[in-house]
């Protein structure tokens, strides 16, 4: 058993590089059918990178090897694949200019406007800032389930979009595009209710923090 302690730390960091790799592939396409290999090309990476989130977690509880490492890279190479490719899809890459009575309009073939990344950085910050202040206390502050939940929508969600606009273009499609708003509205909603339960135990948290010495 000793010679597999390290698989789960492996995955983590796997996941990390994927990443990485992901960012590259992604950025040698550009909407609507340039590089479109590579588009499917970072389309699979991120969904191997993001199964092993949850195979690096169901290994480290099943062979009772969590480390300090793990608890700190496992959360960050998540954040980075998912932060990350959401700052993707907000980019110039998926940029789609249209032409309207009233001049030059520019819309996003993935259904994603920069402030909705915002957002979803302003939880992430939120919670980690929270994590941060119990952690320097003493006080357990463990994942809660609304964030495993936001995290599995957020690894379903997104290359659900970056295959619609691989194989379906939305600007050819309505029903396509209706698609893509509707995932990312939902990503945007369930990410910011995701929130919600540690916003509601900053109160507990803060007076717990005052009272230990």
């Amino acid at each position: 058993m000793a010679s597999y302690r390290h698989i789960p730390n492996l995955l983590t960091m796997a996941r990390g590089v994927m990443a990485v790799m992901f960012f590259v592939a992604i950025s040698l396409y550009r909407y609507p059918d340039e590089g479109e290999g590579w588009l499917w090309v970072a389309i699979g990476l991120f969904i191997v990178a993001a199964a092993t989130d949850y195979l690096d977690g169901y290994l480290a509880r099943k062979w009772q090897v969590v480390t300090a490492f793990g608890r700190v890279m496992d959360p960050f190479c998540d954040k980075l694949l998912i932060l990350g490719a959401l700052v993707c899809l907000a980019g110039p890459r998926f940029l789609v200019p249209q032409w309207v009575e009233e001049g030059r309009l520019l819309t996003m073939a993935s259904g994603l406007a920069p402030w909705m990344v915002v957002v979803m950085f302003a939880r992430e910050i939120f919670v980690t800032s929270i994590r941060g202040v119990a952690e320097s206390s003493g006080l357990a502050f463990g994942a809660k389930w609304s964030g495993k939940a936001k995290m599995m929508f957020q690894s379903i969600a997104i290359p659900i979009v970056m295959v619609l606009i691989a194989i379906v273009p939305p600007g050819l499609h309505a029903w396509s595009a209706w698609t893509i708003q509707i995932l990312m509205w939902t990503t945007v909603a369930v990410t910011a209710w995701s929130g919600l339960p540690y916003l509601a135990a900053l109160p507990s948290l803060m007076q717990q923090s005052k009272s230990t010495p």
